[in-house]
């Protein structure tokens, strides 16, 4: 589903977000043979001491890849260190936006987010298919705020 969400966008490079993305990132790479860079959540004092890992070069692009966006902090932090070290980033691909803000806050500074699915069809496919009961539904359905950085 990531694959085919993303066939249009043009980028040289995947990138998941640490650390629950990357397992997609890696597959979608692997199935494709596409380039990704690996972003740590910190740098080491050994090795590289990079905190983008791979051969890239200024300019280029990236594409994001998060699993659940709820306030887009995860999704900023990992598109300031690679904006931040000279590639580029337009797009960024997620599994579930749990609408709470965070895609809200993501397009707002410019970038292209596109979601697979979101909280609500999620909680609604549950629903429909009687493994939530209308009361499992409803305080799912309540619990979800908008949340801002």
């Amino acid at each position: 589903m990531f694959y085919d969400n993303i066939s249009d966008f043009k980028y040289d490079f995947i990138c998941g977000v640490p650390y629950s993305a990357l397992t997609f990132a890696s597959g979608i790479a692997y199935a494709h043979n596409l380039p990704m860079l690996l972003k740590r959540k910190s740098v080491k004092e050994y090795g590289t001491k990079k905190i983008i890992e791979g051969i890239y070069s200024k300019n280029q692009e990236v594409l994001i890849i998060e699993d659940v966006v709820t306030s887009g902090a995860s999704v900023l932090e990992t598109t300031g260190s690679i904006e931040d070290v000279g590639l580029n980033v337009k797009n960024i691909c997620v599994l579930i936006d749990r609408n709470q803000g965070g895609v809200d806050t993501l397009t707002q500074m410019g970038y292209n987010v596109r979601c697979i699915t979101n909280i609500y069809t999620i909680i609604n496919v549950l629903h429909n298919n009687h493994k939530i009961s209308d009361l499992d539904k409803t305080l799912a359905l309540n619990s979800l705020t908008k949340i801002t950085l």
